[in-house]
C-alpha cells in the first residue's frame, strides 16, 4: 500500500508585503527571527526587537545576509519592564510610523524557581502575558494606523493551561510548567479577546494566534540563565531537561523553521482569518504544514478571557484606544 505524500507548503504562498511594516518581539533568535526573515523575504521592511543590543546587532547581520534587500533596523525591548514598555511605544508613537504586522512571539519557559519581572510579576506571566498586553495597547494607535495583522503566539501547553485568579503570580504556589502553562493559555484567550474588542469597537486591527508545536528553538536552551538563582539540584534537572529536550523535539517535532510556519501562516497568509488559531497540521500538531489548531477547552470561554482582560488592565495599568 503506498503512502500519500503530505501536501506540499511554502512561503511563498504568503500574501506580498511591500510597503508593509512588521514588529517581531523576541527576534534576536529562534523562532522571532525566522518570522521576520519570511515577513522580510515578501518585501516587509523589519523592526527586530529583544532585550540585549549585541544579540540585536548580530541579529541584524543575519537577517541581511539571509535577505540582503531587507530594510530593518534593531530597537531594544524589555517585555519584562512596563516602564521599558511605555518608552518604547513612546518612542515608536513620536516616529509616527504605522506597524502593519506586529509578532507577539517573545516569551520565557520554565525557570526552575519563581522569578519576577522588574514590576514583581512571576516572570513567565509577566513577560510572556502581560508584556505583550500591554504592548500591544500602548501601540494600538500605530497598530490601526496600519490595518495591523497582531499574531500572539501560544503553545501546544495551553491544552494543559489553567488560569488561576487567586494566585496569578505565583506568590503561593510555583510549578515551572504549569506556570508556562498559564502564560500560554492567557496568550490565547487574549488573541481571542482582542478579536471581539475590535470587531465591537471597532477598531482596524486583525488579531490571530498560531503556535509553532514542537519546534527546536533556542527557548530551553536560552533560558539556562534563569536558573542561577536555584538550588544545586533544581539547577542539575534544568540542565538535564535542556540536553534531553533538544534531541527529542528534533526527532519528534521540526526545525525552528518550520516552527514559524504557522507563526507566518497566521500574519500573511491569504487563508488566515481574524480569531483564527493556526498550528501544524501533523499528529499531536507536533510537526507538519501550518492550518487550523484545535482550542483547549478553555478557549471556548468568552468569560474567562474578558476577566484576564480586566485583570491584565488593572495590572499593567494599560487601557486600549485609540487617543
Amino acid at each position: 500500500m503506498t503512502q500519500t505524500a503530505a501536501p506540499a507548503w511554502s512561503t511563498d504562498s504568503l500574501e506580498r508585503l511591500d510597503g508593509k511594516t512588521a514588529l517581531i518581539t523576541g527576534s534576536t533568535g529562534g523562532l522571532g527571527f525566522e518570522v521576520a526573515c519570511g515577513l522580510a523575504k515578501q518585501g516587509a521592511a523589519i523592526l527586530l526587537s529583544g532585550r540585549n543590543h549585541n544579540k540585536g546587532q548580530a541579529a541584524l547581520a543575519r537577517l541581511h545576509e539571509r535577505v540582503p534587500f531587507v530594510k530593518a533596523r534593531f530597537e531594544l525591548l524589555d517585555l519584562a519592564s512596563l516602564a521599558g514598555i511605555e518608552a518604547f511605544a513612546s518612542a515608536m508613537r513620536s516616529r509616527g510610523e504605522p506597524i502593519h504586522l506586529l509578532a507577539n512571539n517573545a516569551g520565557v519557559m520554565g525557570p526552575a524557581t519563581r522569578l519576577t519581572t522588574k514590576d514583581g510579576f512571576e516572570l513567565q506571566f509577566g513577560t510572556n502575558h502581560l508584556g505583550h498586553f500591554a504592548l500591544t495597547g500602548r501601540l494600538l494607535p500605530l497598530l490601526a494606523a496600519g490595518n495591523a495583522t497582531v499574531m500572539t503566539v501560544a503553545s501546544l501547553a495551553a491544552l494543559k493551561g489553567e488560569i488561576p485568579f487567586g494566585d496569578l503570580n505565583a506568590r503561593h504556589s510555583y510549578n515551572p510548567m504549569v506556570r508556562y502553562r498559564q502564560s500560554k493559555l492567557c496568550n490565547l484567550l487574549f488573541a481571542l479577546e482582542l478579536n471581539r474588542r475590535a470587531l465591537k469597537a471597532p477598531w482596524p486591527i486583525h488579531s490571530r494566534a498560531a503556535h509553532p508545536g514542537w519546534a527546536a528553538s533556542d527557548i530551553v536552551a536560552n533560558n539556562g540563565s534563569l536558573d542561577q538563582s536555584a538550588n544545586k539540584a533544581a539547577r542539575f534537572m534544568r540542565g538535564l531537561a535542556r540536553r534531553v529536550a533538544g534531541p527529542v523535539f528534533h526527532a519528534m517535532g521540526q526545525t525552528v523553521e518550520e516552527g514559524a510556519w504557522p507563526l507566518l501562516y497566521a500574519l500573511a497568509s491569504p487563508e488566515a482569518r481574524d480569531g483564527g488559531y493556526y498550528g501544524p497540521q501533523g499528529p499531536g500538531e507536533r510537526r507538519g504544514v501550518p492550518g487550523i489548531a484545535g482550542l483547549p477547552a478553555l478557549a471556548h470561554v468568552p468569560e474567562l478571557a474578558e476577566r484576564l482582560w480586566t485583570v491584565s488592565e488593572q495590572m499593567t495599568g494599560v487601557k486600549y484606544g485609540l487617543v
